[in-house]
This record gives structure tokens, C-alpha cells and sequence, in this order.
């Protein structure tokens, strides 16, 4: 005897070698034994044997009109035995009764299994509605094959040209576009990424990683809404100052300047006077929750995404010729020993006299000058002040650095700086700690110290940039305690070598500076009952939360930044031909290029003193992947010959972590710490998670002049 049989969802035929009881020892055609229970068994046969009807079964099962069955079926549940007497018009044989099994079973449309051997037919509507389905169905898929055809003959589809961007990054992966696309890449071995761009739905690598960011931190878009710009306050006094700003060519938002007026005595008074959108932008208004929802000024290499509307900037930025509300802490010293006497801050308007430019005046404003009075250039005797007072700042907190146990400042880093135009990029290399770039850091950190400390004095909150503090994060030991973290109390900077440090001189570019200024005019303005009065009152839980937001949105645009950077490097190698470069020795396989600030990985290079400069072959690059690949040629000489070279420490190891991260997972997601002097190029360190082997940071990194 022969057992047609249910077994784990799959329909079985087999030869009886015993029963006991309920129980049927069966022997399938491949030798296999199973024991079934009597409830599985549909059929009890004795010809054919088991191999051949489930052959026959499966072709008649073919054979057989669904739609006939579905109507001859009726509305009733029913048993195939039943059913198969009224399709066939007798007792069906074993082949005939298998084959309508297998005909039921596979068609769950027209059929719903409601047991063992038992149906009943789906109701009309039901029925309808999936033939329909599976219609539409029939015909995405032939839709669908056609798109693959196309961009397999590298042609976008007309219906995915106005979708290439949402394909790519925010998909809807239940689309025929979407599938399409993904079957292509499949077929065609390569990347979404890399055929978008091959059939013209991207139209270069730089508006990839464009998209590519606007779609993860402005899905809305990067234009403002339309505003209303607070009209300009009429009722400030005008300080009796000229006033200058020291800024790179392509600075827009001037938000620092400086004044000097000689006191007499041996005494003068240095103004800082920082631009005061926060005398009209209010809490939780239109233009604040725009500036709360961007966080900060988005930097690239030729362009920028600001965090205000150009109006408003336009409206509160120092531009010459202008006088405009400031925030300004005026310094009292004198210049025997260049000695603070006193410190003042006021809410005031500034008339601005200039506003001097790095590429007019670096070659101008150098130390040999300042020190023989050479050279003629705007404001020069008020430079030459500020020169002198911003060499104590400087030995003030090296002092301090070296009382929290710190190492020196490295002042012999080289900084590069990126223009772009028409896509044709400039590379300038130009050595940190230049003049100008000392002067405005010194007197940056020495604004956002004092006025720390003014907040800290008054009792009210702020937003509050630490180094050295224990307890970051979980993490112990040097790393851990090394780590710069927001605070929104008082706390040293011992990198910086200052007690307290609250970023607030650039309101029109940083969240944090505009938060800031609101509390420090309440101290201006309030004195004692500044806690009562205060945008954010002491213990605001609002403020922890700008924190958090803040360094989310920082860090994300930093890592924008490097990755943008890194393309205009590969650009740069492409536009000037560059196939055999000089590069320095970082650590191991890490290195960096001399001429321009590009980080390259050099798997099996042999052992090579850290600073050493080499010769390189660049092979080939990838500016989607942003990867590099190169040979070693030759090694040129060592550390001790490198000069400024040598000291490349932290924020190059910083971007060999965002060139580690890339490789790993197209995305790194390191904390940011700091910025530099230049505007147009601010430089982001990643130190919070102990990755730089001396994670301690430069006065021009933690400048708040980017």
C-alpha cells in the first residue's frame, strides 16, 4: 500500500512499510524513511507507485481550470474528495485526486485552506480584488524589467530622473523604481551611487556628497523661509572708536572686530566688539528657531550653508562704513608689563572703519615688521599694540597650561586653506600662528574667558567649552580626562590654559555664541538680578538639550567638512596632473601629503621614522569612495630635516580617524572640539575619543574666529 501525505507544508508520496496503530512507517522514493501520523494522509493507493504519481499528479494539477473549479467549489467549505467528484464527474483516481490537491494548494487566490484536505472558495470580491493585484503585479514587473534594461544600456528611465536623489538616500525600497535599481546594481556588479552617476541622474561626485548630506541634516531644503528682520536697535550709544575686523577674502559674516585708543600714562583700552544679534533676535521666535534647528554655520571648501538668513546677517554683520549694534569688552592695560588693569563690558554701536583682509595683509603683518616697524598697511600702530598685548596673553597661558601639567603649544603647524572657483581649486598652504592669526586668537580666548567668568560671577548659566575635567563620558585615564566637553557650568580649559572658556564671540555663525550673548547682555544689563531676568534661568533644562543638539549637528558637519575637503584634494590631484608627490610620515602606514592636507593610508610600507618626508606614486583615487591608492618611491630624509613639518601632532591624526571611519563605514561620526582662525575653512580636532596621542589643543584650534 502507498500513503499520499502531508509533511511540513509539502505534499509527499511514499510505500507503507508497517502501521502501528495511528502510525505508518513509510519508505519515500529517495530511500528516506519517515514515520507519518494517519491524520496527514490524504490518500491510500495502490498504483501508481509513489514516484510516478506525484510526477502525473503535478502535470494534471496543471492542467486543471481554476476558474471552472472556483465556480464549480460553491460557497461551502468542502473537502477535496468532494469537490474532485463534482469537477471530474466521478470518484477521482489517485492521480486525478493529487493533482487537484496540488492545483488547491497552489492557487491560495482563489482557495483558502481551511484543514487538512479541506478548502473553501475565496468570495467573488475577494477574488477580483487579488487577480487585479496580481495583474498590476504582472505588469510592474515588465515596467520594472524595462528599467533594468535601460540602465543597464546606461539611460536613466524618465519616471526615476525626477526621483535619482530619493533613490538614492531615502528610498522607498518597495517602489519598482527603487527595485529597478537595486537589480541593476546587482546585474551590473556596482554601487547605486556609482550607476546613478553613470546613466546622468547625479552630475558629479561633489553634487553626490552635496545630496547626499542635504538629504540626512536639511531634508527641507537649505533656503530660509521668508522673515521678518528685526529692525536695527535705535537707542544705543555710539562708542568713540574706529573699529576694524581681520578676516580671510571670503568672509561674509563679520562678527568680530577691534578697536585701540590711546589712554595716555602709558595706558590704552583694546576694544573687542562682537556683532549682537541677540538684541533682536528673541527665545523661541522665527529667526531663533531657525538659527536652534541649524546649529551652527555649515563649512566647505568654496561655499557655505549659514546658519541665519543672509538679511539678517547682512543686517547685523561689521561691515565698514557702518555702525552697528556689539557687544564689546574693552580691556584697560598697561603697557609697561602689558598687565590687564581693568575690564569692561557694554551694549553698545560700533562705527566700523575697515574691514582688512588676511591675502592683503599676511605678507605685510609679519613678526620681522612688527618688530622694525616696517611696512605700511591700515591701522598699523593699533596692529602693533595688539601684537605686543597678544605675546603676554599668549605667555599668560602658557603658564597656566604648564600649572595643569600640560605640554607646550605646538606653533609650528601648517594650516591650508581651500578656494574654489568655476571647480577650479586653490590650495594655499600658510603656516598657523601667523601674526594676524595670533592676534585674533589671543583676544578671542581672552573674550570668551572674561566673559565666562562674568556669567559665572552673575550666577546665571551659559554654554561652557572644558578640558581636563574628570569624568567625561565613563572613560578614565589620560584620554578620559583629556576629553573637551560642553558644560553649562565653569569649568578650565587646560589645553587652552584658561579657568573657564564660553564660546561667544561669533553670534551670527554658532548657536552657542548667540545663547551666550543673551546671557551675558542680562549681566550687562541686570547685574545682580541677571538670574531673575536671564533668557535661560539657572538650571534650564532647555539648555542641556542645545547642548546635546549642538554637538549632534557639529560633529555631522564636520565630518561633511573633511569628507569635502578630501574631494577637493582629489580634485586638486587631478587638476594639477600630480602622479609623483612628496608626503610626511604621520605613524606607521599614515601619511599625509606635504603640498596639500591629504591623508593617505600606505599598507606595507616599511618602518619609517615618524616626520620622515617620502617620495610617493600615486596610483589612482576614487571621488565617490574618497579613497586613495598609492606607492612608496623613495624616502627623502628625516624628522630632524623637516622644520615645520615636524610637528604635525593632533588634528592630523584626527583626520587620519575620519579616513579610518570612511573606509570602514562610509560615515564617521566623531566629536567635534574645535575651530580655527580661517573663515572660510574652520578645522575640526577629534579628540573626545581619545584618539590623538596627545589630544591637548592649540590656541588657533579652540579660536573662535573660524
Amino acid at each position: 500500500m502507498n500513503l499520499f501525505f502531508e509533511e511540513s507544508g509539502d505534499f509527499k508520496a511514499g510505500s507503507v512499510l508497517s502501521q502501528a496503530g495511528e502510525a505508518y512507517q513509510v519508505e519515500l522514493a529517495s530511500g528516506k524513511r519517515s514515520k507519518i501520523k494517519a491524520k496527514d494522509v490524504l490518500l491510500q493507493f495502490t498504483a501508481p507507485d509513489p514516484a510516478t504519481l506525484l510526477e502525473q499528479a503535478k502535470a494534471a494539477a496543471t492542467e486543471i481550470d481554476l476558474e471552472f473549479l472556483w465556480e464549480v467549489a460553491g460557497q461551502e467549505e468542502f473537502g477535496f474528495a468532494e469537490l474532485g467528484a463534482e469537477y471530474f464527474g466521478h470518484a477521482p483516481h489517485p492521480v486525478e485526486a493529487a493533482g487537484l490537491i496540488f492545483a488547491l494548494h497552489s492557487a491560495p487566490v482563489y482557495f483558502y485552506k481551511k484543514g487538512r484536505g479541506r478548502y473553501k472558495a475565496a468570495p467573488e470580491a475577494s477574488l477580483k480584488a487579488a487577480l487585479a493585484g496580481i495583474e498590476k503585479k504582472k505588469q510592474q514587473l515588465l515596467i520594472q524589467a524595462g528599467y533594468v534594461e535601460d540602465l543597464k544600456q546606461s539611460k536613466l528611465p524618465d519616471a526615476m530622473k525626477a526621483l535619482a536623489l530619493q533613490l538614492l538616500f531615502k528610498p522607498d525600497k518597495n517602489s519598482i523604481e527603487y527595485k529597478a535599481l537595486a537589480e541593476a546594481c546587482d546585474v551590473m556588479q556596482t554601487s547605486a551611487q556609482r550607476l546613478m552617476l553613470a546613466v546622468g541622474g547625479i552630475s558629479s561626485p561633489k553634487d553626490l556628497h552635496l545630496a547626499k548630506f542635504h538629504f540626512e541634516n536639511f531634508p527641507k531644503g537649505v533656503a530660509f523661509p521668508a522673515i521678518q528682520v528685526p529692525a536695527l536697535p535705535t537707542d544705543l550709544p555710539v562708542a568713540d572708536v574706529q573699529a576694524f575686523s581681520i578676516d580671510d577674502v571670503t568672509t561674509t559674516e563679520i562678527d568680530d572686530a577691534f578697536s585701540v585708543v590711546e589712554l595716555g600714562d602709558g595706558k590704552l583700552r583694546v576694544g573687542i566688539h562682537i556683532a549682537a544679534p541677540a538684541l533682536g533676535i528673541q527665545r523661541g521666535d522665527a529667526i531663533d528657531q531657525i538659527a536652534r534647528a541649524r546649529m551652527s554655520t555649515v563649512y566647505m571648501p568654496g561655499d557655505k550653508i549659514t546658519m541665519l538668513p543672509d538679511d539678517l546677517v547682512n543686517t547685523y554683520t561689521l561691515g565698514a562704513g557702518q555702525t552697528r549694534p556689539a557687544l564689546s569688552l574693552y580691556a584697560t592695560i598697561n603697557t609697561e608689563d602689558w598687565s590687564v588693569i581693568a575690564t569692561e563690558t557694554k551694549v553698545e554701536a560700533i562705527p566700523m572703519a575697515s574691514n582688512l583682509r588676511h591675502n592683503d595683509l599676511d605678507a605685510l603683518v609679519t613678526e620681522e615688521n612688527l618688530a622694525n616697524n616696517a611696512g605700511e598697511y591700515p591701522h598699523k600702530t593699533e596692529i602693533a599694540h595688539i601684537w605686543k598685548w597678544a605675546l603676554e596673553l599668549e605667555k599668560g597661558r602658557m603658564a597656566k597650561r604648564e600649572s595643569f601639567g600640560m605640554k607646550p603649544e605646538q606653533t609650528n603647524r601648517v594650516d591650508f586653506n581651500f578656494y574654489v572657483e568655476d571647480d577650479v581649486v586653490s590650495i594655499v598652504r600658510r603656516k598657523r600662528g601667523a601674526p594676524l592669526d595670533k592676534m585674533v586668537a589671543e583676544l578671542m580666548i581672552f573674550a570668551n574667558s572674561t566673559w565666562g567668568k562674568l556669567m559665572a560671577d552673575h550666577g546665571i548659566p551659559g554654554i561652557y567649552r572644558a578640558q581636563g575635567v574628570a569624568g567625561g563620558r565613563g572613560q578614565g585615564g589620560w584620554a578620559g580626562r583629556m576629553q573637551v566637553r560642553m558644560l553649562t557650568h565653569a569649568a578650565p580649559h587646560q589645553g587652552l590654559g584658561v579657568d573657564q572658556y564660553a564660546w561667544s564671540t561669533s553670534p551670527l555663525r554658532r548657536y552657542t555664541d548667540l545663547v551666550n550673548q543673551w546671557q551675558i547682555i542680562a549681566c550687562v544689563e541686570h547685574g545682580i538680578t541677571a538670574p531673575l531676568v536671564a533668557t535661560f534661568k539657572p538650571k534650564d533644562a532647555d539648555l542641556f538639550a542645545i547642548v546635546s543638539g549642538f554637538d549632534a549637528a557639529y560633529s555631522a558637519y564636520a565630518d561633511f567638512q573633511n569628507n569635502m575637503e578630501r574631494y577637493w584634494c582629489l580634485r586638486w590631484l587631478q587638476q594639477e596632473s600630480a602622479r609623483q608627490v612628496d608626503a610626511v610620515v604621520l605613524k606607521d602606514e599614515i601619511l599625509r601629503l606635504v603640498d596639500i592636507p591629504l591623508v593617505i593610508r600606505l599598507p606595507g610600507m616599511p618602518q619609517t621614522a615618524r616626520g620622515a618626508q617620502v617620495k610617493l606614486d600615486i596610483l589612482r583615487w576614487d571621488e565617490v569612495d574618497l579613497s586613495v591608492e598609492a606607492r612608496l618611491l623613495e624616502v627623502l630624509n628625516t624628522v630632524t630635516e623637516l622644520g615645520e613639518d615636524e610637528g604635525m601632532e593632533e588634528e592630523l591624526e584626527a583626520e587620519l580617524e575620519q579616513e579610518a571611519k570612511a573606509e570602514a563605514a562610509n560615515a564617521a561620526d566623531s566629536e567635534v572640539v574645535s575651530d580655527v582662525v580661517n573663515d572660510t575653512q574652520p578645522e575640526f580636532e577629534n579628540d573626545e575619543d581619545g584618539i590623538s596621542a596627545n589630544p591637548e589643543i592649540t590656541a588657533s584650534q579652540e579660536n573662535t574666529q573660524p
